[in-house]
């Protein structure tokens, strides 16, 4: 397959990576402002993107480069972005989205069952999915602790800085990836669930959501935070300088997003051109793994810009290690679960 060598200028999307709790203003997204008419510009659209706060910059990135084309022409982009648990709720609720862009499967599922997206929201190519990471270990510059290993952050005296699986879905993602490593190196459930003792026991901080936690790690909480690799990459393209690891085993993140049943119809097409050569290159130049292997992106921030995705020895995903979504949830995160118990039994609910 011919490799695509995409370079990618986006300056002002990378001055736009500050987190949006509340729906914003509308914002132009192209330098035109189309009307409708006999020179064929586009109608002014005004789109309602509902997401978790990681991906913010990537989309940026995307609806800047979208609005180079003939659909995206016009269009001015409201925007709220938050835990993904919360967000999903909030739509369910009745907060208006067009497109929405979730950490988790399930609260997009939570849409389906309020009849908000189409129960067909994920039969395509990638089922539904259009950005994607690993959970990586996030330490200080120079890595002082000498963290390599995911179990190097459950020795004693390691503080955590990871958000709260209650209302963050990059909590689950970061917790599943910690007791996956266990099992991948030949260890027991009762081996895995220690390991969550530990982890809890040296949790130091449990923000609501990704962006929080990494703002508390910045702010100088903790020695090492579990996050994306993305959040890693994209501040330090922001300017932090700590470090951070790949672990050899590890977790793939996988973030659906869909449209909604009563959405403009640009919102579709905003989300086709996520999934092109093009709308990938964009997201990976904020620090995602593109989801076709044929894109060669130089990446700043990342630990080698020119592979800025290394091959991970052991790369553990949802579907085939922990049996879908709906299982895990309810293994793990229900009110019998595995990692519910735990934060009960060491305080970090």
């Amino acid at each position: 397959m011919r490799r695509l060598r995409t370079t990618i200028t986006l300056a002002a999307a990378a001055a736009a990576t500050s987190l949006v709790l509340t729906a914003c203003a509308p914002t132009a997204v192209d330098g035109s402002g189309g009307d409708a008419g006999g020179d064929g510009s586009a109608e002014p659209t005004t789109l309602s993107l509902v997401g978790f706060a990681v991906p913010k910059a990537g989309n940026d990135a995307a609806q800047e480069l979208w609005a180079e084309t003939e659909d995206g022409q016009g269009v001015t982009w409201e925007t709220s972005y938050g835990p993904s648990g919360d967000q999903s709720r909030a739509v369910a609720d009745g907060l208006e989205a067009d497109y929405v862009h979730f950490s988790l499967e399930g609260d997009v599922t939570r849409l389906v069952d309020a009849g908000i997206v189409a129960e067909d929201w994920n039969a395509g190519e990638h089922q539904g999915i259009v950005s994607q990471s690993v959970v990586v270990l996030v330490v200080r510059e120079g890595n002082p602790k000498n963290i390599r290993t995911w179990e190097d952050i459950v020795q004693p005296g390691i503080e955590i800085v990871t958000p709260n699986p209650g209302s963050s879905g990059s909590a689950r993602w970061n917790i599943l990836a910690g007791w996956g490593s266990v099992i991948a190196n030949g260890g027991t459930e009762e081996d895995a669930t220690e390991f969550l003792r530990k982890f809890f026991t040296n949790a130091v901080a449990l923000p609501g959501g990704g962006r929080d936690a990494t703002t508390a790690f910045t702010a100088g909480t903790g020695d090492v935070l579990i996050s994306y690799e993305n959040e890693a990459i994209l501040a330090r393209q922001n300017g932090e300088t700590f470090d951070y690891v790949v672990p050899d085993q590890t977790l793939l993140i996988e973030n659906p997003a869909a449209v909604t049943v009563d959405a403009d119809p640009r919102a579709q097409s905003y989300l086709d051109f996520v999934l092109t050569p093009e709308g990938q290159a964009a997201f990976a130049s904020k620090g995602f793994r593109p989801l076709t292997g044929d894109l060669d992106v130089e990446v700043e921030g990342a630990n080698d810009p020119s592979d800025p995705f290394p091959a991970v020895p052991t790369l553990l995903t949802i579907a085939d290690d922990f049996g879908g979504w709906p299982a895990a949830n309810e293994k793990f995160f229900g009110d019998e679960g595995i990692v519910t118990k735990v934060q009960t039994e060491t305080g970090k609910q």
